[in-house]
C-alpha cells in the first residue's frame, strides 16, 4: 500500500451497513443514550461559575481573554454602531438570504404563539389561560469551528415574536455575518463573550451583563455544563448535544439522501447519521455516494466512518418503529409515514425536504432537542419564551355548584381550611 492510499481511506465515510445482532445492539445502544456525557468538563465548568459568580467581569474578562480572544480594554458589550457597521458591510446577497430567512423563521412563530382564551366548564365556572412573555432571555450563538448567524435568527425571533422585552446575545469571537444578523434583527445587547463564563454572566449577572431569565441556544460540551450546572438558577431550554439525523427511505434518491448525511455529520465529528431502508441496492448507492461526498469533508467522514451506519430492515413499518426507539432530533421520512411518527426533534417529509432546510430557511426552528429528548418534547419555538398563567372564574351561581364537591373533597383530605372557604363562599352566594 502506498504512503497516500492510508491517509485517503482515512478521509473516507465507510458507513457499516448492519442487520441481525450489530444492528441490535446498535439500536438498543442508540435507545438508551441520554445527554451528551459531561462528566469530564463539569469540574472546568463549576470552577468557572463559582468564579464569575464571586468576582464578576474580572473573571469573565480573564476567561474571555484567554479562550474568545477579547483584548484589554475591550468592552464586553458590543456597541451598536459596530452591529450597525457590521449589516452594511455585509454582501448584498448574503442581506437577502437573512431577510428570506428571518420571515419565514418570524411566520413560523407568530403561527406557533400559544393564544389567550377562556370558557365556561359549566354555568357560572370560567376558566382560561393568559400568555405573558417572559422579562429577559439570553441567546446563546456558537462562535467556534463553524460562524452560526442562523442561530441568531433561531433564537431572538421566536423571543421577539413572544415580546420578550431584553433580548441579550453572547458570543465568542462573534464574525460579521452573526454580527450582522443581529443588527438585522434590532438586537441593542450583544457581548462578545462565550464558554461557561458568558453562561455564568447571563444567569447571576455581573456589572456589564445583566442577568437573564432564561438562557437558549447550542453551544460546546462546556457551554452545556454550565447551562446543567445553573439551571436551577436561571431557566434554560434543553441540554443539547452533538447533531442526529435518521433518514428513512425505500426508493429514493442515493445522492439526495448521502447529502442530507454529509450535511448533518459535518457538524461534529460526534454526530450520529443513521439511513434506514429495505432496499439493499440503496443502501450499497447511499454508501458509495456519501464516500464520494466525503473526499474533502473530514469532519463528516469522521462522524459517518464512526458513528454513522446504515440498517437493512424488512418494512418502512419497521423503520418507523426503530427510528420512534432511537428518538432522533432530525428524521426524514415520505410523507405518507408522518402519522406513525412518536419521538422525533423535527421531521423533513419527502427527498425535496433538505434537513438543511430546518436549519437555514423553512421556518421551523434549528435549535432540537437530542440525547433522547425527542421523547418528552420538540424544538425551541416560542412556546419557550412565554409564561401560560391558569385564570379562572366563578359566579354566586357558579360556587354553589361546586361548592358541595369542593367541600367534600376537602374534607377527605383534612384540610378544613379550605373546606371553609367554599362553605362561606356557599353561605354568602
Amino acid at each position: 500500500m502506498r504512503r497516500g492510499e492510508s491517509a485517503k481511506r482515512k478521509s473516507v465515510a465507510e458507513m457499516r451497513i448492519l442487520e441481525g445482532p450489530q444492528q441490535a445492539r446498535l439500536v438498543n445502544a442508540l435507545a438508551e443514550r441520554g445527554a451528551t456525557d459531561l462528566a469530564a468538563v463539569e469540574p472546568v465548568a463549576r470552577r468557572i461559575i463559582r468564579e464569575v459568580r464571586r468576582s464578576g467581569d474580572r473573571a469573565v474578562r480573564r476567561y474571555a481573554a484567554r479562550w474568545d480572544g477579547l483584548q484589554k480594554g475591550e468592552p464586553l458589550r458590543v456597541p451598536e454602531d459596530e452591529l450597525r457597521q457590521a449589516w452594511q458591510r455585509t454582501d448584498p446577497e448574503l442581506q437577502v438570504a437573512i431577510k428570506h430567512a428571518a420571515e419565514n423563521i418570524r411566520r413560523y412563530a407568530e403561527w406557533q404563539k400559544p393564544e389567550e382564551w377562556r370558557r365556561d366548564t359549566e354555568p357560572g365556572v370560567t376558566v382560561g389561560q393568559l400568555v405573558r412573555p417572559l422579562d429577559s432571555v439570553g441567546c446563546y450563538v456558537p462562535g467556534g469551528r463553524y460562524p452560526l448567524p442562523s442561530t441568531v435568527l433561531m433564537t431572538v425571533i421566536p423571543a421577539q415574536v413572544a415580546g420578550v422585552k431584553h433580548i441579550r446575545v453572547a458570543s465568542p469571537r462573534p464574525a460579521q455575518a452573526t454580527l450582522a444578523a443581529a443588527a438585522f434583527l434590532g438586537v441593542r445587547e450583544f457581548y462578545r463573550v462565550g464558554g461557561a463564563q458568558a453562561i455564568a454572566a447571563l444567569a447571576f449577572g455581573t456589572e456589564e451583563i445583566p442577568r437573564v431569565d432564561k438562557i437558549v441556544g447550542p453551544g460546546n460540551r462546556y457551554v452545556t455544563a454550565a447551562k446543567k450546572l445553573v439551571a436551577f438558577d436561571c431557566a434554560i431550554e434543553f441540554l443539547a448535544g452533538p447533531t442526529e439525523a435518521v433518514i428513512i427511505s425505500a426508493d429514493g434518491d442515493p445522492a439526495c439522501i448521502a447529502s442530507d448525511l454529509v450535511a448533518q455529520a459535518e457538524h461534529d465529528p460526534y454526530a450520529f447519521c443513521i439511513f434506514i431502508t429495505t432496499s439493499r441496492a440503496l443502501a450499497k448507492k447511499v454508501q458509495a455516494q456519501t464516500q464520494k461526498r466525503t473526499h474533502t469533508n473530514p469532519i463528516a467522514a469522521q462522524s459517518l466512518s464512526r458513528r454513522g451506519a446504515i440498517l437493512l430492515v424488512d418494512s418502512l413499518e419497521q423503520a418507523v418503529e426503530l427510528s420512534n426507539r432511537i428518538a432522533p432530533e432530525h428524521l426524514t421520512i415520505p410523507a405518507a409515514l408522518a402519522p406513525a411518527v412518536q419521538h422525533a426533534g423535527a421531521v423533513f417529509l419527502g427527498e425535496f425536504t433538505p434537513q438543511a432546510g430546518g436549519d437555514y430557511i423553512s421556518g421551523p426552528n434549528h435549535v432540537l432537542p437530542t440525547g433522547c429528548m425527542a421523547r418528552v418534547r420538540g424544538g425551541l419555538g416560542v412556546h419557550d419564551f412565554v409564561r401560560v398563567i391558569a385564570c379562572q372564574q366563578v359566579s354566586r351561581a357558579g360556587i354553589q355548584r361546586i361548592g358541595p364537591s369542593g367541600i367534600t373533597l376537602a374534607t377527605a383530605e383534612g384540610l378544613q381550611g379550605h373546606a371553609e372557604a367554599f362553605r362561606v363562599r356557599c353561605s354568602h352566594a
